[in-house]
């Protein structure tokens, strides 16, 4: 996920979409895996059930994890990533993507797939253009192939695009409007999804508002209420995520499509890599979210219930930490499909934990820490932490993080596990030149958790942007070396 902004622009994220009763047909998730670990779909999709989610978001169209969906009542967003939207200029490759990632799992019994997102964010401004030319085409090829298959009235087309795409000069909704590079772009789209009855798919993150402007005022960021509220022309506002949707709101309106459907894809909390990333805070998000999709009473432009896929149902530890080292822990629950906060998904007041993931084994209760306490600082021991981060997620590390108040022997310890871990605690895993040992011993301490690993659903998936180049980034930035 590349660097985010918004109009208003207090931007906010969505991407999986969680069904229950209160909620109508609103509330979905989105399902990530850039994990070097990840959960067996099948397991996935039983914890989607144990906790009564029936929509949820992908950002591909994987065969296994389609597979695991079959026969499972899920109503289901497939997606097609950025990086392949060129070779759908062509429509013979559009037709044979629609054959093969929607047409056959579309059966009696199969897979319910409701959306086909063309592209993920592809307007992003960090992306400089790089997809401003090709997103529509291959929109319209997609589309193409759906009514060719005679899908048209069921799999709805649509761009999943992020709240930068839409601003406002003076920060009040009304002053919305689509951004000025972009605008020519985005009028194609609008007034092809109101054609064609295909929604808005918008991702708008109210953490992010916090994260890129030190002086924008906190509560504004959550939806209970307890700040000062903006207005504009009549209407007041208590919270972000509100006015950056009516912002979107002005701008559909003023591209002469006022009444396009909106669904949210991605909005939620990150609860580490940030001094305003933790569970305190997301539990707090969740909350006052949770209560206002309950009441069913949308925003002041678009009252009624709103369609929303939270961000995100699991940790991936392989995401690109370039927006963020928060980047890595948008899950409600963690790696390992354990729960991380009590939380209300009725809206009703009946906050609990979720139901936790089953049929995880974990590694075995073992850490690989830092054998050489007596050390003197040396640059053999920074490159050593240096190799160990670069190829592991020492996010938690970072200023405000969970991790952030150890010493410098525990900073080294940490990094050291995470590889271990990381290499499925592979014995060779755990030397570091012979300064590291392996005990039985739990190495957490505070609020910092040395986790232990999950055996593998299968290879690993690496995300676009991670390197050994982001982990030394990230390193230099943790000041890990200022401890040694």
């Amino acid at each position: 996920m590349a660097q985010r902004k918004g109009p208003f622009l207090w931007p906010l994220l969505l991407v999986l979409s969680f069904f229950f009763t209160s909620h109508g047909d609103g509330l979905g998730v989105n399902w990530g895996t850039q994990a070097s670990h990840p959960l067996l779909p099948s397991i996935v999709v039983g914890m989607l059930k144990d906790n009564g989610i029936n929509k949820v978001k992908l950002f591909d169209s994987d065969s296994w994890t389609l597979k695991a969906l079959v026969g499972s009542g899920m109503e289901v967003m497939v997606a097609i990533p950025n990086k392949d939207l060129k070779t759908y200029l062509k429509y013979k490759k559009a037709k044979k993507w629609v054959k093969d990632s929607v047409s056959n799992h579309l059966y009696d019994g199969g897979v319910d797939i409701r959306y086909v997102a063309v592209g993920n964010e592809p307007f992003l401004t960090s992306y400089n253009g790089s997809f401003v030319n090709i997103t529509f085409p291959a929109l319209t090829n997609i589309q193409k192939a759906l009514e060719e298959a005679g899908l048209a009235d069921k799999v709805k087309a649509t761009v999943a695009l992020n709240a930068d795409v839409y601003e406002s000069p003076s920060n009040k909704p009304s002053d919305g409007d689509f951004r000025g590079d972009i605008k020519d772009r985005m009028l194609e789209i609008v007034r092809f999804l109101n054609e064609k009855n295909s929604p808005f798919v918008v991702n708008i993150y109210p953490f992010l508002s916090l994260y890129q402007n030190p002086d924008f005022p906190l509560d504004f960021a959550f939806l209970d209420d307890r700040g000062e509220s903006i207005e504009d022309n009549g209407i007041e506002y208590s919270n972000v995520f509100d006015a950056n949707l009516d912002t979107l709101v002005w701008a559909l309106r003023k591209s002469e499509v006022p009444d396009l459907k909106i669904l949210v894809g991605e909005v939620g909390w990150p609860t580490d890599g940030d001094k305003f990333a933790n569970r305190t805070l997301a539990k707090r998000f969740y909350d006052g979210l949770m209560k206002k999709l309950a009441t069913g009473a949308g925003t002041p432009l678009r009252p009624g219930r709103l369609s929303v896929y939270l961000f995100g149902l699991v940790d991936e530890d392989m995401k690109s930490v370039a927006p963020g080292n928060f980047e890595r822990h948008w899950g409600i629950f963690s790696f390992d499909g354990k729960p991380k906060f009590p939380i209300d998904f009725s809206g009703n007041g009946q906050s609990k934990m979720p139901v936790a993931a089953k049929g995880v084994f974990p590694l075995e209760s073992r850490w690989c820490v830092f054998g050489k306490p007596e050390m003197k600082n040396s640059s053999k021991l920074g490159d050593l932490v240096n190799y160990a981060c670069s190829n592991a997620d020492c996010t938690a590390l970072g200023y405000g993080s969970s991790c952030n108040n150890l010493d410098r022997n525990g900073n080294i310890s940490y990094a050291f596990n995470m590889y271990f871990q990381m290499q499925s605690q592979d014995i060779q895993a755990c030397d570091f030149d012979g300064m590291a040992t392996i005990t039985t011993k739990n190495a957490s301490t505070g609020t910092c958790h040395f986790p232990i690993q999950i055996m593998s659903a299968g290879e690993r998936v690496i995300g676009d942007g991670v390197s050994a180049v982001a982990g030394f980034v990230g390193l230099v930035l943790f000041g890990i070396f200022g401890l040694m």
